[in-house]
């Protein structure tokens, strides 16, 4: 190893220490304007889990049937409106077992184009259920009723009959910034399918989230569909999970096609106990932070510098511009010093957007407000 001259140590610019950046998971004030759910801790769970431990409200499961595991299924069953319910590990588990279920023997489920199932999951459906997903509206957040009409006449009228055995309709569409699919082409869409003896199934994840967004409970929603899925991390306080929700014959024995896939975890009762406590009273939460972002956002859009904009179907995501003559990401570093957090859009480093969740809940109009005002300037 080379030694260091002692001419040279003697110049060397001393290292300066960097502060490190504020941490929102551990700042009980932080309003936080990324993600859907409150950031998690490892010792926030732990403490929650103690606390649930010390109700009696841990009660194990034997490879995700029953205790805690069963509370959790009964609870979103009933929010929903469904006559069962059952726990899977994640939510592409949930979104494939529905779709291979819906489609028996008919070799086609159509989808959007912009799914994460068709754009996220590896082909999963297609590779291991030998079901071909057929994408539409490519690059849009959801097709009309009539370009599904269009799709399952397409696949009756070829020389070999590929019928349809299922639709699925993602919303809210996570990678066209949380946009919801109107509640009008939902039922326009469905209708359809009935009239064609098609069942239907909703990526709800985000379910509750659309919900506050548009006024419309949830249960309304799954009301349209035969199946529905709905994530427990995201939102809800677990580290994983989701809630696969439909017809009491639908669910019937579908646990072991859970444990074909390898999702028969053998003890999930700590997740399942900690969604049925961060879903007590989600949605009166969720619908008071929406609430009250609404009035933020008028409040911002009055300030010089800065304009947040909407979608027009809905969303919990709300588009920032900043004027030409702010830096956004030094205003992004004051905002952290006053506890409330921005980031960038994933597509682009210079595209912001707000993200509404309970955090906002945490400091009041004013005090975000004010910290706004100042990073601007």
């Amino acid at each position: 190893m080379n030694a260091i001259s002692g001419a040279s140590a003697a110049t060397a610019t001393p290292a300066v220490a960097q502060s490190a950046p504020p941490d929102p998971a551990l700042d009980e004030r932080a309003v936080v304007f990324r993600g859907d759910g409150e950031p998690k801790t490892p010792a926030g769970m732990i403490s929650r889990l103690a606390e649930l431990e010390a109700e009696s409200a841990l009660s194990p499961d034997n490879y995700s049937l029953g205790g805690s595991v069963e509370a959790l299924e009964v609870h979103f069953a009933d929010m929903l409106g469904a006559e069962a319910a059952i726990f899977m590990p994640t939510g592409t588990l949930a979104n494939h077992l529905a779709i291979r279920r819906h489609c028996g023997a008919r070799p086609r489920a159509i989808v959007q184009e912009q799914s994460h199932l068709y754009h996220d999951s590896g082909d999963t459906v297609t590779r291991l259920s030998s079901i071909n997903l057929v994408p539409l509206a490519p690059g849009r957040p959801h097709f009309t009723a009539a370009e599904l009409e269009e799709a399952l006449g397409a696949s009756t009228s070829g020389r070999v009959i590929n019928e349809v055995g299922a639709v699925m309709i993602e919303s809210p569409v996570r990678r066209q910034s949380g946009q919801v699919v109107p509640i009008d082409e939902m039922r326009r869409i469905t209708q359809t399918c009935r009239e064609r003896g098609i069942p239907t199934h909703l990526d709800g994840a985000r379910l509750f989230m659309m919900a506050a967004a548009t006024g419309i409970p949830a249960a309304d929603y799954a009301a349209l569909f035969d199946t529905t899925y709905v994530s427990l991390y995201k939102y809800f306080g677990a580290p994983f999970g989701a809630i696969l929700c439909g017809g009491a014959d639908f669910v019937d024995g579908l646990y072991h096609e859970r444990r074909l896939f390898g999702g028969g975890l053998p003890a999930s009762y700590f997740a399942a106990a900690l969604a049925l406590s961060g879903a007590q009273g989600f949605e009166e939460r969720f619908a008071a932070a929406m609430d009250k972002a609404a009035l933020l956002f008028e409040r911002l859009n009055a300030l010089p510098g800065i304009s947040v904009g909407r979608y027009e179907d809905g969303s919990n995501i709300f588009p920032v511009d900043f004027d030409d003559g702010v830096d956004a990401h030094l205003a992004a570093e004051k905002l952290a010093e006053r506890s409330v957090f921005i980031h960038t859009q994933e597509d682009s480093q210079d595209s912001f957007a707000l993200t509404v969740n309970t955090t906002i809940l945490r400091q009041s109009n004013d005090e975000i407000v004010d910290a706004f005002s100042a990073a601007l300037q």
